[in-house]
């Protein structure tokens, strides 16, 4: 009799959501994206302020740049070569069809200039620099090194913090204009050496088509870009010990994943807004 009795208990258990659990769910998560976005806020609020009230010391925003900046370059200028050189083969092959293959130079600048130089510049510094930001302050978190900072009355955000963002706000420009040079040359090869574009057609039509707003703009991302990224990365590092996930090892690599994905789809996002204003 008792076995009847459970299984009749769990056969009228529903095993599909209903819709007050979907109502629940949805408003939690929704209340959670609130609540996140409204700390990321405070927290970019309270680092831009010590930049300017307490600037970070010089030493501190060198070894930065070093590591954000320099250290970058390799991977920067590679992506910017190989998508040059994809541009101008894939715009060659296109062009040619209806006879304007001579524009591929004017192409393949403005392609680069006013989205993918920055954007790419943007993402790959994300995965190499942005991962280890978040990570690095993620341990120092764990490892009770923040705590002991606010300890000895020195302000972690100051310390820590607004080196990675004064470092990246003058790196990404300047990683940036390396790789739009770069990627301009990779269509350069692709299109002149390899498909027998005239050389003068190729750079003058490029001189003539590209101006210094198409630049500007480009460059002007970027430094958008370089805020997104730096403060998300940084702050994901450093509130690594309110995740659920945990306060050690699997709680760093998750505010690693979230920083790094998070800064991407913001990439995206902030690009299309800006062009909306830019263009």
């Amino acid at each position: 009799m008792a076995t009847k009795t459970r299984t009749s208990r769990r056969d009228a258990t529903p095993w599909f959501p209903t819709f007050e659990s979907i109502q629940q769910n949805l408003g939690q998560w929704l209340l959670f994206i609130l609540e996140e976005m409204g700390r990321i806020a405070i927290f970019a609020a309270v680092t831009i302020m010590r930049i300017f009230i307490h600037p970070p010391r010089i030493r501190h925003v060198v070894h930065q740049i070093h590591f954000i900046g320099f250290r970058s370059l390799f991977v920067v200028g590679l992506t910017g070569l190989f998508t040059g050189m994809v541009l101008g083969i894939q715009g060659y092959y296109t062009l040619v069809k209806v006879g304007s293959e001579g524009v591929l130079g004017l192409m393949v600048a403005l392609s680069l200039t006013r989205e993918l130089g920055p954007v790419l510049t943007g993402l790959m510094v994300t995965g190499r620099a942005g991962s280890s930001m978040a990570a690095e302050l993620g341990i120092m978190r764990i490892s009770e090194q923040i705590d002991a900072l606010d300890t000895m009355d020195i302000d972690p955000i100051r310390f820590l913090v607004c080196p990675r963002v004064v470092a990246s706000v003058f790196s990404f420009p300047l990683l940036t204009a390396i790789c739009n040079v770069v990627g301009i040359f990779g269509g350069y090869v692709t299109g002149v050496w390899l498909l027998g574009i005239n050389s003068g057609i190729f750079l003058g039509r490029m001189e003539m088509g590209v101006v210094m707003d198409d630049i500007t703009g480009g460059l002007i991302k970027s430094l958008f870009f370089a805020l997104i990224v730096s403060i998300i990365c940084c702050y994901q590092g450093y509130m690594t010990h309110l995740r659920e996930q945990g306060f050690g090892a699997r709680g760093v690599s998750y505010s690693t994943t979230t920083a790094v994905v998070m800064a991407s789809v913001m990439i995206l996002i902030s690009d299309y807004v800006l062009t909306s204003f830019l263009i």
